[in-house]
């Protein structure tokens, strides 16, 4: 299954793909960044936002699509272009794949790292180690890009839960209880099987 994870922004908008394999097993396909002139209008820079990730789209068909949601820092104009970017992003992806899911921010942490209130180079680290990267990624909005598809990947068989357009996840009901707790559980537990593996090789290697 291909992923795309999405990190909405004006200026820069991240986007990581990834393959997930039967068994669970992520590899990273591609990663980077959708970039617009900030000398040019709202409405030019829409629609080369649309532009580059119709491109991306054509080139991975992702089968299913993860974007981060947004929340309003105290900026309230740099929230009102990222709503405008998200937009353009849900409006170009629901064109080419039905299977849009949006995370919060804890949700992608808690998934990735199994603590809500991980740093971005917390973050941004455990995606390169999961992925098997040689480096974190670059820019920032690429890694974090990964780190959302990522987080779908981990927490998909709740798939509905997450899907836009459900309106429980607008009362809270996704974010605690039975539900979130499954999934930070089974989070960590794929992180548990990984180093165990790594582990396992090192003491190999150790041996010859």
């Amino acid at each position: 299954m291909i992923i795309l994870g999405i990190d909405p922004g004006l200026a820069t908008l991240g986007y990581g793909v990834i393959e997930k394999d039967d068994r669970g097993n992520c590899r990273a396909i591609d990663c980077g960044v959708v970039t617009t002139p900030k000398q040019e209008s709202l409405p030019v820079r829409l629609a080369q936002l649309e532009e580059g990730l119709q491109k991306i789209l054509d080139t991975y068909k992702p089968d299913e699509i993860a974007m981060e949601e947004l929340f309003f820092s105290k900026n309230i104009t740099t929230g009102i272009a990222v709503a405008h970017a998200r937009g353009v992003a849900l409006l170009t992806c629901v064109k080419a794949c039905g299977k849009l899911y949006e995370y919060t921010p804890m949700q992608i942490k808690q998934a990735i790292t199994g603590y809500g209130n991980a740093d971005k180079k917390q973050m941004q680290t455990v995606v390169a180690s999961l992925l098997k990267l040689k480096s974190v990624p670059k820019p920032d909005d690429a890694a974090d890009a990964l780190g959302v598809a990522l987080c779908h990947a981990f927490t998909n068989r709740f798939g509905e839960l997450f899907a836009v357009g459900n309106m429980t996840r607008t009362k809270g009901k996704n974010t605690a209880g039975d539900i979130a707790t499954q999934m930070i559980a089974e989070a960590e537990r794929r992180r548990a099987e990984k180093v165990a593996q790594a582990r396992a090789k090192q003491m190999e290697k150790g041996e010859k």
